[in-house]
């Protein structure tokens, strides 16, 4: 479930109006809430409790149990400074009924004038019984007969320099100030729904006798109004997005009329016919790309499912009709192993025309960088593939129509955004993003909704099926006798370390140790290379070069090899301290295997802690890994493990994520939210602008990306 305490990144820097700008003239206190995103009154309302204090009863001491939470009343009737074992201050309290010791290791003179005998006092705090009677460390201290407070006493995740009065302070007066009017029509409501203001009102102080569980698992009538608030902002938004792109123009990228197109001989050069699910694709993408409004397209699919093939026939689309495509993928490795496979097929095809494909990079010398930037910006450059380079200032282009981002969620919004602004002549790029991190059906639904969603669901024929084990540090060397194995049949085999230097917070071998160490136990005849994000870009070159060519037998690398390596000889993948990688990531390394004929296996090889057992969620990743190869089923168990937030990554930096309500908890309510935007939208356009500006400030401009 996602965390209910909005971190600062997720929030951007709304301003009331007139405000000074960040951090000119800030006491401590509004430095601090502005870090918690608390801006706007109505931040302050929807800041929620974590949790809840009951001050609203004194209770007897006698009545008191070992461990409870208790607020006794009674008179100090000894009190002193003791230094054994440590400097403290012991305070004996007698409520009339029992007595009890107060025990300080942190104390104030003010404190102790505060317990002098004879003070009466108000104390809360852990109960603990024992042979020497009842006594409290550390309890908070009130003077006595003060009228008790009618509800539950709010504690709200706070950071250093905010103290917790001062927080409940603003947050009450946030709260009251906030301009709660409803937003959703009546008749759209479920009968006996609670109003905004009650639900809000409630959720900050709830009175005693509110069942504790139901306030838990968010199940009161109050976080139900809350969840659908939240919900219908979000829907709303994507919606709104939507319409937004709809009313923009893209390039319409019209069918060549001639029999000779590069697409048509594209398809007749792949050595390999389409799967049934990439020809589907495809003709889904052309349709698209035929509109003049702009696609807004998300590519999933599995480890190996053939994204790769379909971007190269949307990208002769573009070619066709006159156009510039655009690939950008995150990293060195993985865009040049895009360039790799599509200067094979269409550069020859490309060079008929007078044409050519350009390769960006961050890591070119300047004299190359500023040849390519040319061809892009005289429109030579039919196709430019590239990381980073491609949206900087320096390259324009002559007229780009179709901008295809790989492993689309580890770029950044800013970065997407600049891509689309590579487009000329006023019009948008049509978008097609990849991604091979499967996104669920309910994400799909909410976070996605924006976003038409094309899946690849079948494997290309001649992809073997990967076996997963699961193998204990102590048992390394059977791993590497089976590594033995695989090489004596002239395959070959990666072996992934998850550092690549040694840390004292984290006691991992480094990749460096791992390389000697198998080259000295494989023996002279077996090259062992090693690749890390540290290398030099030619040297990171080289290697995967040498092992693609087969001339190096076992790669070891960090987490650099996740995605786009594709060696169809590498039969083994070992991945080491597997416990510490994220599920998604574990998927997308054992993917690197499998690629060929041969039987393919991946181990992980995981260390267990001290008592024998790796942590519950790396169990449960690591159980996920061995029981199925889907992809969707594994993104389905991986949403599980890690909740929406992190799973999208603020669906990357900035977009809505939702902090109250649950997808797989509050299905329904999701369902309701989808039915009533689009009828908030048609027949009451103010209130669901009102309504997302409440929910969402400016964090909804994020969908545009």
């Amino acid at each position: 479930m996602a965390d209910i305490s909005p971190a600062a990144s997720a929030f951007p820097a709304l301003v009331r109006a007139g405000a000074p700008p960040p951090g000119s003239g800030l006491s401590a206190t509004q430095r601090a809430l502005r870090k918690l995103g608390l801006l706007r009154d109505i931040d302050f309302a929807l800041y929620l409790p974590m949790r809840y204090e009951d001050e609203t009863r004194i209770v007897r001491l006698v009545d008191t149990r070992d461990g409870d939470l208790a607020q006794v009343e009674g008179v100090v009737v000894a009190s002193e400074v003791t230094f054994r074992p440590r400097r403290q201050l012991l305070v004996t309290l007698d409520d009339g009924s029992d007595t009890c010791i107060l025990r300080f290791f942190n104390f104030y003179p003010s404190q102790q004038k505060q317990l002098e005998v004879g003070a009466r006092v108000r104390v809360r705090g852990e109960m603990k019984g024992g042979f020497l009677g009842r006594q409290i460390m550390q309890p908070s201290v009130k003077s006595a007969g003060i009228a008790l407070p009618l509800a539950l006493t709010p504690v709200y995740s706070t950071i250093a320099g905010l103290a917790q009065p001062v927080l409940r302070r603003e947050v009450r007066a946030g709260l009251a100030r906030a301009v709660l009017d409803e937003t959703i029509p009546s008749q759209h409501l479920p009968r006996g729904a609670w109003s905004l203001r009650d639900a809000l009102s409630f959720l900050h102080y709830p009175t005693p006798d509110a069942a504790m569980v139901t306030l838990e698992d968010r199940s009161h009538p109050a976080w139900q109004r809350l969840k659908a608030e939240e919900l219908l902002a979000q829907q709303l938004s994507q919606l709104q997005a939507r319409r937004e792109r709809a009313a923009q123009r893209a390039p319409v990228l019209s069918p060549a009329r001639t029999s000779q197109t590069l697409h048509s001989q594209l398809m007749a050069v792949l050595p390999f016919a389409l799967t049934g699910a990439q020809a589907r694709v495809g003709e889904e993408i052309g349709k698209d790309l035929m509109r003049p409004i702009p696609m807004h397209r998300l590519l999933q699919g599995d480890v190996g499912s053939g994204k790769t093939v379909v971007a190269a026939l949307a990208a002769a689309l573009c070619i066709d009709a006159g156009h510039q495509c655009a690939l950008m993928a995150p990293t060195e490795i993985l865009a040049s192993q895009h360039f790799a496979k599509l200067v094979g097929w269409l550069d020859p095809l490309l060079a008929e025309r007078g044409l050519r494909v350009a390769w960006l990079t961050g890591s070119q010398k300047k004299k190359e960088r500023d040849g390519m930037a040319a061809a892009v910006e005289s429109g030579e450059a039919a196709l430019v593939i590239g990381t980073h380079a491609v949206i900087s200032e320096k390259v324009r282009f002559k007229h780009l129509a179709l901008a295809i981002i790989d492993e689309q969620h580890r770029f950044g919004v800013a970065q997407r955004l600049a891509l689309r602004g590579k487009a000329t002549q006023g019009l948008e790029p049509h978008l097609l993003m990849m991604s091979a991190t499967p996104i669920p059906r309910t994400l799909a639904m909410s976070y996605y909704a924006d976003l038409d969603v094309s899946t690849l669901d079948e494997l290309p024929p001649g992809r073997t099926p990967i076996v997963t084990k699961l193998v204990a540090e102590h048992r390394r060397d059977e791993v590497i006798g089976r590594i033995q194995a695989q090489l004596a049949q002239g395959r070959q085999v990666y072996w992934v370390c998850p550092l690549i230097e040694e840390s004292e917070a984290v006691d991992l071998r480094n990749a460096t140790e791992t390389r000697d160490e198998l080259a000295g136990t494989l023996g002279d005849k077996v090259s062992v290379g090693l690749l890390h994000s540290r290398m030099p870009t030619a040297e990171k070159q080289a290697v995967m070069a040498g092992f693609t060519a087969g001339t190096l037998q076992v790669l070891v690398s960090t987490t650099v090899i996740e995605v786009g390596v594709d060696v169809p000889n590498a039969s083994l993948m070992v991945i080491e301290h597997a416990e510490r990688f994220g599920l998604s990531q574990l998927h997308q390394l054992r993917g690197r295997v499998g690629r060929g004929a041969a039987a393919s296996a991946c181990v992980l090889l995981y260390a267990p802690n001290e008592g024998g057992r790796v942590g519950e969620t790396a169990r449960a990743r690591l159980r996920a890994m061995v029981e199925t190869g889907d992809g969707f089923e594994i993104a389905r168990r991986d949403l599980e493990i890690r909740g929406p937030g992190e799973f999208l990554g603020a669906r990357q930096s900035g977009a809505p994520l939702l902090r109250f309500a649950d997808l797989e908890a509050d299905a329904l309510l999701l369902d309701w939210a989808r039915e009533l935007a689009p009828q908030m939208l048609g027949l009451h356009p103010d209130l669901a602008q009102k309504h997302v500006d409440r929910w969402l400030g400016s964090k909804a401009e994020y969908l545009k990306a």
